[in-house]
């Protein structure tokens, strides 16, 4: 089942008397469980699609299907309330408070979006994320006494703290060693396996590209194909394609 359908997303931005196209009629899907990439280079429009299947933009046209929702035309408090319930975020930058332990970076979404939740129940909800991305024992820690991957670990378990169907990492290793940045990927890996989230890795890394079980490349406001190996692809509708990669 699907869980991400773009049919011919198109954004422009206007500039003063000048229209900037930068999306020019993206057409993919990602199915529910998938452990896919987005890479482009720079200017190819990867940034701008990855906030639009993040809810933090609109298109401009075009229809775009989350888990079941066409939220290409909600509004933005709309849209809010999809992003918060149904997308965990990832950064490169971590993205944490500094003053503020790991176990209350991960509760914090709740405020949100869990009012049903006691104190105690969102408490315990997040204690159990944190054992699960192996920091059961830092749980008082503020960020300035964990190292790199120890951070980006928090904000994993803060990402899934409101069990989203959609895991969007926005180059989440582009701060941490080669060592560390293997461990993160791998954790991408076991939650994708053994939790059945959906895990989109945006990154202008190949390695990281690489690591996913496809890969969607973005060149020119279009999904592109690859140059070779044609026949070994899968068209996803007009102007797009698909690339397996493992």
């Amino acid at each position: 089942m699907e869980l991400i359908r773009l049919d011919n997303i198109t954004k422009t931005y206007h500039m003063g008397e000048i229209d900037v196209p930068v999306l020019k009629g993206v057409s993919l899907s990602i199915a529910k469980g998938e452990l896919a990439s987005l890479t482009g280079a720079s200017g190819s429009g990867k940034s701008t699609l990855m906030n639009i299947l993040g809810c933090l933009d609109r298109p401009t046209s075009g229809q775009y299907w989350l888990d079941g929702q066409n939220v290409a035309g909600m509004s933005s408090d709309q849209r809010a309330l999809v992003r918060n319930r149904s997308i965990g975020f990832v950064f490169q930058n971590f993205n944490l408070l500094p003053r503020t332990s790991a176990l209350h970076q991960v509760i914090m979404p709740l405020a949100y979006t869990a009012a049903e939740l006691s104190d105690r129940q969102a408490r315990q909800r997040a204690q159990a994320l944190l054992e699960r991305v192996g920091l059961g024992d830092r749980m008082d820690h503020e960020p300035s006494q964990l190292s790199g991957g120890q951070q980006q670990r928090v904000a994993i378990a803060r990402a899934l703290i409101n069990k989203p169907p959609l895991l969007l990492a926005d180059e989440p290793t582009g701060n941490l060693d080669s060592h560390t940045s293997q461990e993160v990927l791998e954790m991408f890996h076991q939650l994708n396996e053994q939790e059945g989230i959906t895990v989109l890795l945006v990154t202008h890394d190949p390695t990281v590209a690489a690591s996913a079980r496809r890969t969607i490349h973005i060149s020119d406001g279009l999904i592109a194909a690859p140059r070779d190996g044609q026949d070994q692809f899968r068209l996803a509708g007009a102007g797009s394609a698909e690339v397996p990669t493992r």
